[in-house]
């Protein structure tokens, strides 16, 4: 009987090949789309979760109240880590990470002790032998034990071990950073090769040589590891004796305002675990990491539910739709002594035929996909051909996808009345379709959902890529690991600033897009004492030529110049966010301190964006100092490449055994909001593939609509009827489904998309033109995919289709 029904079935699927194209292709779309985010959900959900005491390993985070609004940090005092192991008997080992520029880490040149040619190295992290041990860090060579016991140590990735180290026996060799004597370290370990991912992304890791045990100087991450069966709610309380032995005092010692004190008081601490980091962290924690957002693994999982969801009721649509076609055959079958569950068995092998063809073909394209889905996604994601899952959960859903999926339409067809089919009294098809017009508002509401949503994720970002930003970031060239100039730096810049391409020069680490370095102080006014609270704001050291070339302007004053020469040590710039909030209408000429120098304002600059916009702008203040993280090249005209040429001469004439390293600034710019851009690409990739699986399923259901009123559109052809009418006959019935979508997805895309703004300081207003966007596409889209069918049922002859009746 089986064989029987295999035979069938086959048969079926070879008689109708527009059906079984978009029945398949429909589902195989649908099936692509759903493997593809569910292998980027799988990568996501993979971070951290290696760890062999996973669920006794986290990080620390604070939290309070300031000026009203939640402020939340994961920098902790050097000394912080130690007080807690020694504190809290069911903290077992404390380690400190710190991930700042300004203490070393980031990018920096390296060579091999000995040899002469250096090689700019990103992914410097600095951490303390507690830090290796709580996150279980594997040495291939080297002692964990010891890998950090002794001063200027490095343990390095297995990948660089190999390209500085190829014969191998990395341990006990030294290298240089920075090109530099006095930075030379030892590699005392080699990490293993690891498929495992981790929120710390490095290659190098430099042994902690501060010594500064300051309880007001906040620098280092903590991560803790706990006791087994610790209660973490209860020990997140005891914490807070830190706060009340060590840090209150050392401020009140520093003659820390009353308020401000009362702001520490209001600070809880909470154990964030290793395995929340990478998609569950603030952004107000504003650790420099780059995260992934549990928001987007929810949104993509309910998109491909959606998605399959479409497909399968498209599956629905398309059954019942065929079942005029089918209505004889289930009328015969019944009265030649068919039971109502052999046409129930028969039907449900059919789609579960139906289902395996399209999960194959779903998996083929899903492996031709994968490789460019990498590519926006920012992933090395492999086919996991030999994964259990895989193998056994596909197979498995596809038996599961193709039973649900046919149940409907298998008990709907075995549930005819042979009596009513064989007399033609059976009304079927494209007029008994109160549920597959649900089913058809359902699914251009998902889609009128994902075209706004695409619309407003297309305005966001290019309003974050045009905005202005306070500063030119076009044409200005960035040179990294300058520091290896050394007291060549001086020189290089002269021999820039005489090539023709260069308007200005200026060298600085601190730079207004992410990976440079950040120095946080707290200012207050000349003579306010400890009842004041400050103003916490960065300070940055700056060439002379800092504001010209990244052509920030100046609101009142003057720039520095050096034809003061107390601006090199006396003299402050700040940005308009500063001077409101130190309560300055008239700053210039007043004086300001950080509690370590006083300086004299003699500028103010407009508030220009220095981090993402997802955050505000924040006071800013500039110093002239030296600092040799890079230079930075304002470049005139239009010959870029040559220009890019010219600068590299200079250098490699300059620095011949180290490698010219550059980027533009516009290209950092576009880095920053790389994440937010990868995740719009990516959602709008899966809303097309939504769309394009309802427009089939609509495309079918118009072909099948008209092959049932073919008899219909004959006899009014042959009455008269113009095309106008044969058209309007045959879409006006679908517009009203699709406005009737329209009106129910407005609100659904205009709260979800409100609520994605939010994580935007600087962020569009949506407005009417948006949705009414959206919805003259959709009607497009609509009306492009039902024509093709009405435009050829107004083309057929009466005569041909009259005959067949």
């Amino acid at each position: 009987m089986f064989k029987n029904h295999l035979k069938i079935a086959w048969r079926s699927i070879l008689k109708d090949k527009l059906f079984t194209s978009i029945k398949i292709g429909g589902f195989a779309v649908g099936i692509a789309a759903c493997l593809l985010i569910t292998f980027f959900i799988k990568d996501e959900l993979s971070y951290d979760k290696h760890y062999e005491k996973k669920d006794q390993i986290y990080r620390v985070v604070f939290q309070g109240m300031f000026n009203g609004e939640v402020m939340k940090s994961v920098h902790f005092p050097l000394p912080f880590a130690e007080a807690l192991q020694n504190d809290f008997p069911e903290i077992t080992k404390a380690g400190k990470v710190n991930a700042s520029e300004l203490f070393g880490a980031g990018k920096r040149s390296l060579k091999v002790s000995g040899k002469s040619r250096n090689n700019l190295e990103d992914g410097f992290l600095l951490a303390d032998q507690n830090a290796l041990e709580v996150l279980e860090i594997s040495l291939g060579e080297g002692d964990l034990e010891s890998a950090m016991t002794q001063p200027k140590s490095m343990v390095m990735s297995h990948e660089k071990a190999k390209i500085y180290f190829p014969n191998g026996n990395a341990v006990g060799k030294t290298v240089v950073l920075d090109d530099n004597p006095d930075e030379t370290y030892t590699v005392t370990g080699v990490i293993n090769p690891s498929l495992h991912k981790s929120h710390l992304n490095f290659d190098f890791l430099l042994r902690i040589e501060d010594q500064n045990m300051n309880w007001t100087h906040q620098n280092y991450y903590t991560y803790i590891q706990v006791a087994p069966n610790t209660n973490v709610a209860d020990l997140e309380k005891k914490m807070f004796s830190i706060m009340e032995d060590y840090i209150i005092p050392a401020q009140i010692e520093r003659s820390r305002s009353a308020d401000f004190i009362e702001v520490l008081k209001t600070i809880e601490y909470k154990l964030q675990p290793i395995a929340d980091v990478h998609l569950k962290s603030d952004i107000r924690m504003n650790d420099g990491l780059r995260h992934g957002d549990i928001r987007f693994v929810w949104l993509f999982g309910a998109i491909a539910i959606f998605i399959l969801l479409l497909a399968c009721i498209n599956f629905i649509n398309l059954s019942t739709a065929k079942s005029a076609n089918r209505a004889k055959e289930v009328g015969l079958r019944k009265t030649v002594g068919a039971f109502k569950r052999n046409l129930v068995t028969q039907f449900l092998t059919e789609s579960v035929l139906f289902s395996i063809a399209s999960f194959a073909l779903g998996i083929l394209l899903t492996w031709l996909l994968l490789p460019t889905f990498n590519e926006i996604a920012g992933k090395s994601i492999s086919m996991p051909w030999g994964q259990v899952w895989f193998v056994t959960i596909l197979p498995l859903a596809a038996l599961v996808v193709g039973l649900v999926a046919g149940l409907y339409p298998a008990f709907y067809l075995s549930a005819f009345r042979p009596v009513n089919v064989l007399k033609g009294s059976l009304q079927v098809g494209a007029k008994s379709g109160k549920l597959r017009s649900g089913l058809v508002i359902f699914q251009f509401t998902t889609s009128v959902v994902l075209i706004i949503s695409t619309l407003v994720i297309y305005k966001q970002m290019d309003f974050i890529l045009q905005k202005e930003l306070g500063y030119e970031k076009e044409q200005v060239l960035v040179i990294n690991g300058a520091e290896s100039l050394g007291k060549k730096v001086e020189s290089f810049k002269n021999q820039l600033s005489e090539l023709s391409f260069v308007s200005q020069v200026s060298q600085s680490g601190y730079l207004p897009v992410d990976g440079y370095e950040r120095n946080g102080n707290t200012f207050k006014n000349e003579g306010e004492g400890a009842e004041t609270r400050g103003v916490p704001g960065q300070i940055w050291r700056v060439d002379y030529s800092y504001l010209n070339t990244l052509g920030i302007k100046l609101k009142q004053g003057r720039d520095f110049s050096e034809e003061y020469a107390s601006d090199a040590s006396e003299a402050i710039i700040i940005n308009e966010k500063m001077a409101g909030q130190l309560g300055l209408e008239n700053p210039i000429g007043k004086f300001i301190n950080n509690n370590y120098a006083t300086w004299k304002i003699v500028g103010v600059i407009e508030d220009f964006h220095f981090k993402s916009l997802k955050e505000d702008i924040q006071p800013l203040s500039l110093v002239i100092g030296r600092n040799y993280g890079a230079i930075m090249i304002k470049l005139k005209g239009n010959s870029i490449n040559e220009a890019v040429s010219s600068v590299a001469s200079v250098w490699n004439k300059n620095m011949p055994d180290q490698n010219f390293s550059y980027t533009f600034l516009d290209q950092d710019f576009a880095t920053m909001h790389q994440d937010v851009k990868r995740m719009g690409v990516i959602f709008n990739s899966f809303a097309f593939f939504a769309i394009f699986v309802a427009c089939l399923g609509l495309f079918a259901l118009s072909a099948f609509m008209v092959e049932q009123r073919k008899k219909e559109i004959s006899i009014r052809m042959v009455l008269g009827a113009p095309f106008k009418s044969i058209y309007k006959l045959l879409t006006l019935s679908y517009m009203k489904l699709i406005i009737i979508s329209i009106v129910i997805a407005t609100p659904i895309g205009a709260y979800i998309m409100s609520k994605w703004l939010e994580d935007f300081a600087y962020k569009i207003d949506i407005d009417w033109k948006v949705f009414a966007l959206s919805g003259i596409i959709a009607l497009g889209i609509a009306i492009l995919t039902i024509s093709y069918q009405s435009i050829s049922a107004a083309f057929i002859q009466p005569l041909k289709s009259l005959q067949s009746e």
